[in-house]
């Protein structure tokens, strides 16, 4: 079918063959975000408020999680591949039904830590766990049918951005109850989640390793494992291969430019709201306004531009998207209070248009680098990658922020033009799932 048909007949037509465990997948991206995002946004000032840590113990407290869940992301992909995706995603919600319920009660430093470690480590289950399987049922989903795998995957990313949206405001409504209610209730969503994976995912759902079987079509590179039966060896044999892998090392080095971009909203964003406004009282609001965007434009974007553009230009539109932002945050900074919220304003907007490019793109993109066999380690060895390039950039983008005006947003800049010269060469298909055009 031709890019042209597949524009024409629209998202709604894509979508409707996609099988009941791609819809469930999505519906638990969705319900996670939310059930995360009730308690997360309120987690510092609880530990600094009620429970009265010092600052420093709380960026500890928070930097552990996030070490946790982003850096442990390769531990629970490998685990995918061994024994498939249902019982690591099982694993993950008991562990964030019963983090969440000890983080309820949890008053002394000990308890609190461990209760983090515990909702992080869940999401290092759980979500690469997801996310190779959605990978796998979008490329059958294209196969089958035709459409591009990236709709299916710009239909997981909005979701999950849906679930970012909705979970703040539905935990500030549980506050007024206490933090504990806010807990218990993002632990009662987790149960949810687990009740319709033990009701609705596939004992047989296919994996990597002992139980995945054959290689589920998508098309590795040669350079990418040594086929299907690759997961089945000694897991440092798949290590060697992901070290060995150049493309899809260069991807993870692009990837990590635009994580580290991205995490901008939660390091620079505040600073420049404080300095333009003289408080933090509108920084909600953009941020709820990035997420709104990012649920209303990305499969619009991805059916305009997914279908014309290779995999590579799209990933360095959105790279070039990410650097506008920061140079259009730069003009517009000025020397006083007098321009208000516009600067950030455009950062967010462009950053979140940058966003809807790049991360269904990328999840595309992988299994074109890798055998079936390999999906989950390294769906899991990306993310943990990035979040590493994460924790080695801040202290140097938190002391550009630190100096502040236009200067800093300029040098910021450099990062996600960076990112875009790593980017690899297109893989056989095309984003839209023809042959990629250079």
């Amino acid at each position: 079918m031709t890019a042209t048909a597949l524009r024409e007949r629209g998202a709604g037509h894509d979508l409707r063959g996609l099988g009941r465990l791609t819809w469930l997948l999505v519906g638990s991206q969705a319900a996670f975000n939310v059930g995360f995002f009730v308690v997360l946004p309120y987690l510092a000032a609880h530990l600094s408020g009620t429970i009265g840590l010092a600052g420093w113990l709380v960026g500890l407290v928070l930097g552990l999680r996030t070490f946790s869940q982003q850096g442990l992301f390769v531990v629970g992909g490998a685990l995918t591949d061994r024994f498939g995706p249902r019982p690591v995603v099982l694993t993950g919600c008991v562990l964030r039904v019963a983090g969440f319920a000890w983080l309820a009660v949890a008053q002394g430093t000990g308890a609190i830590i461990a209760a983090v470690l515990l909702i992080g480590f869940a999401a290092a289950l759980f979500s690469p766990a997801v996310e190779t399987e959605v990978a796998r049922q979008a490329v059958r989903h294209e196969r089958a049918t035709g459409t591009p795998r990236t709709r299916v995957l710009a239909l997981f990313s909005a979701a999950g951005q849906a679930g970012t949206l909705v979970g703040p405001p539905l935990g500030a409504l549980l506050l007024l109850g206490g933090f504990s209610a806010a807990c218990l209730a993002g632990a009662a969503v987790f149960a949810l989640v687990l009740a319709a994976h033990l009701r609705w995912m596939p004992r047989d759902a296919p994996g990597g390793g002992s139980r995945g079987g054959p290689d589920d079509g998508s098309h590795a590179e040669s350079r990418g494992g040594t086929g299907a039966t690759a997961g089945r060896g000694r897991p440092w044999e798949g290590v060697r291969a992901l070290l060995a892998h150049r493309s899809f090392l260069l991807l993870c080095l692009a990837y990590s430019g635009y994580l580290l971009a991205y995490n901008q909203l939660y390091l620079a964003l505040p600073e420049e709201v404080e300095r333009a406004t003289g408080s933090q009282t509108a920084l909600g609001w953009l941020l709820a306004w990035g997420s709104l965007l990012y649920v209303l434009v990305q499969m619009p974007a991805m059916r305009w531009i997914g279908d014309r553009l290779s995999r590579r230009a799209v990933l360095r539109a959105g790279l070039l998207l990410l650097a506008l932002a920061f140079a259009g945050a730069a003009a517009l900074t000025p020397t006083t209070a007098a321009g208000g919220l516009l600067p950030s304003a455009v950062f967010v907007t462009a950053l979140t248009l940058g966003q809807v490019l790049i991360v269904p793109t990328v999840r595309a993109w992988v299994p074109d680098l890798v055998d079936g066999a390999r999906l989950g380690l390294f769906t899991g060895a990306l993310s943990s990658a990035s979040g590493l390039a994460v924790l080695l950039g801040s202290m140097p983008a938190g002391a550009l922020v630190d100096r502040g005006g236009p200067a800093a947003w300029l040098v910021m800049a450099a990062v996600p033009l960076a990112a875009a010269v790593f980017v690899p060469r297109p893989p056989r298909t095309r984003a839209g799932g023809g042959r990629a055009r250079a």
